[in-house]
Order: structure tokens, then C-alpha cells, then sequence
């Protein structure tokens, strides 16, 4: 185990101390909810097709929104969430492109190919990259994903997203950038591990018992960042097979708090058998196609958690910046946490 992993590890345990009577009153709340006493799934594919429907953003902000979920971030959200940092550190919540446990999973391709002139001297370098997946951190833009033919607002998928890219909802309608309030939900200090194990689900009830023990609460035009603990799990056993994720009960909460934007340290699903019998990225599908969200997937939240346990904080301004690619499903991104 490397001195970093023992320090979180330490960390870790020392915040558990102070938690352990709030355990309890977690288990209870966990057990009131279906599934989360055994972690089981919480929602059917019944409620998951409701929810796409009845909890809905289409036509919210017109026919001819571009935006989605990102209209919540308004000029008074911005200036609420520049006025929170107290000390002014800054924290990157991106991972690096490739790490000491073996680069990218499933070898997703990333390639640093060096440009190097001799006479006269000088060098560049080029990028290969694929970035979506379960390893890279980016941004999805909301033409990203589809779900019975439709896209965000049910425009027609295949009219929209083309050979030529994506003609409405491309990542370009963030190209000035995201300047938000984030609240960070960190369940591994909430349950006193260093991390979660694969395939542990993250309820509703999960959300709220860490609000209540970190007195934050998530509200309209937020970030609602969620830590698994994935990164320091695969810096300790050298490998990332498996995670845990949010389990598809968690979905109303977004549209009940008037989420901005989500994200976590995975691509947010628990596994492909999120709801028994439908094996579709639920998450995604329901947040992007459903509610107009774009989605930071694979974020490195250790260090921001860190950062928050030491100076008791759990909420800082984020902002990120995505690649203005014309037409593109989404982009690399570093984004940055400043407390």
C-alpha cells in the first residue's frame, strides 16, 4: 500500500470516528427504502419508463432550448457560487490520462505521439483520444444519448446525430463555460471505508444522511458531485474492475432538487443490471435524454475530498471549460473545484 493510499486510509478512519453514531440512523434510513437494506435495485423498469415521461424536462425552456439542465445556472446562481471560496485553493477534479495502475481501462485509446524537430529545435506533441467510456474525465454533451429514438426535447435521433455530428445539443452550447455551486456527497467517509466495493449502490437515503451529517444541501442550479472512492481503490490493488454506483432510485432526486449538473468518479452506473431486465445505461439515458443534463463522467474526487474534509466544507464553486468542438458529443475536461 503507497504513503498516499495509507494517508487517505488514515483519513478516512479518523472522519469514520465521527460518523459511527450516525451509522445507525443511515442503516434504518436505507432499510426503509426498497432494495438499499441488501442492495438490491430500488426501482423496476416500470418506474424507469414513468420517470421518463412524468419527470421530464422536454418543453420546459421551449422547443428551441438549447441548454437544458444549464438554464438553471443563472447570472444570480454564478454569483452565488463566486462568492463561496474562503481560502482560495484550487482543486483539479479530472484524473490524468493514463496513471501508475496501468493507463486506461479495457484499453480505451489515448496515444501521446512526440513531434520532435531537430533543426531548428523545437516540439509538439499530438493526441489521440476517446474519451467517452469509464475511464477518461469529460463532459457528455445532451445529444450524447438517445432512448427510443429520441434525443432531449424528442427530437428525432437519427435526423439529429449524423455522420457531420450532432446539429442541436452539441457541446459547444457550453462554450462559455460552467460557474456553479458544487456539493460534494462522499460516501466512503459516510459509511467509514476507504472505499466502496464494486457493485454497492448508492440510495436516495445515502444523499441525504451524508446532507444531513455535512450540513449541505443540494439545490437548484448545483453540481451534485458524488464520490465512490474509485480512484483510491485502483491506486491500492493496481486494478479498476468493477464499481459501485448510483442506484436508478436515486433518479427523481435530480429533477426534485433542480439539478444542474451531475457527476462522479464512474460513468454513475452501478452495472448494467441496474434495473433487472434492461440493460441500458439508466443513468445516462434518463439524466441526458429525460432531463437535459449534461454529465462529468470519471471525475478524480480524492483530492477535492481531501481538501473539503480538511477545511470542513463540502460545498466550493466549480467551474469547467469544455473543448468548443462544433457539433461534438462532449470533450475532455479538467474541472476545477475552488474553495
Amino acid at each position: 500500500m503507497g504513503a498516499e493510499v495509507k494517508r487517505r486510509l488514515g483519513s478516512n478512519l479518523a472522519a469514520a470516528a465521527g460518523v459511527l453514531a450516525l451509522i445507525g440512523a443511515v442503516g434504518a434510513a436505507a432499510g426503509a427504502q426498497p432494495g438499499a437494506a441488501d442492495n438490491a435495485p430500488g426501482a423496476t423498469r416500470q418506474q424507469f419508463e414513468q420517470w421518463m415521461t412524468e419527470l421530464s424536462n422536454w418543453g420546459r425552456w421551449g422547443a428551441d432550448d438549447t441548454l437544458g439542465t444549464a438554464n438553471l445556472i443563472t447570472p444570480a446562481k454564478r454569483l452565488e457560487a463566486v462568492a463561496l471560496p474562503e481560502t482560495g485553493a484550487s482543486v483539479s477534479l479530472a484524473h490524468d490520462l493514463t496513471d501508475a495502475a496501468g493507463g486506461p481501462a479495457f484499453g480505451a485509446p489515448f496515444a501521446l505521439d512526440m513531434v520532435i524537430n531537430r533543426d531548428p529545435p523545437q516540439v509538439r506533441d499530438r493526441l489521440n483520444l476517446d474519451y467517452h467510456g469509464v475511464f477518461f474525465t469529460h463532459l457528455d454533451a445532451i445529444c450524447h444519448m438517445v432512448h427510443d429514438g429520441r434525443i432531449y426535447n424528442g427530437h428525432d435521433f437519427v435526423e439529429t446525430v449524423t455522420e457531420g455530428g450532432c446539429s442541436r445539443y452539441g457541446i459547444e452550447g457550453l462554450r462559455d463555460g460552467i460557474v456553479t455551486r458544487a456539493v460534494l456527497i462522499d460516501m466512503p467517509r459516510l459509511k467509514g471505508v476507504p472505499y466502496l466495493q464494486p457493485g454497492t449502490r448508492i440510495y436516495p437515503a445515502d444523499i441525504e444522511a451524508w446532507e444531513k451529517m455535512a450540513g449541505v444541501r443540494v439545490g437548484a442550479g448545483d453540481a451534485l458531485l458524488v464520490r465512490t472512492g474509485r480512484w483510491a481503490r485502483r491506486a491500492e490493488l493496481g486494478n479498476d474492475l468493477g464499481w459501485a454506483g448510483m442506484d436508478a432510485s436515486f433518479l427523481p432526486l435530480l429533477k426534485e432538487r433542480d439539478v444542474a449538473l451531475f457527476g462522479s468518479d464512474t460513468a454513475h452506473e452501478v452495472g448494467l443490471d441496474n434495473i433487472p431486465g434492461l440493460r441500458i445505461a439508466v443513468i445516462h439515458k434518463f439524466a441526458i435524454v429525460a432531463l437535459g443534463m449534461n454529465l462529468l463522467d470519471n471525475l478524480d474526487l480524492e483530492a477535492a475530498a481531501d481538501t473539503a474534509a480538511r477545511l470542513g466544507r463540502w460545498e466550493f464553486l466549480l467551474m469547467a471549460s469544455p473543448v468548443r468542438v462544433p457539433r461534438g458529443t462532449g470533450s475532455p475536461i479538467n474541472p476545477i473545484a475552488v474553495f
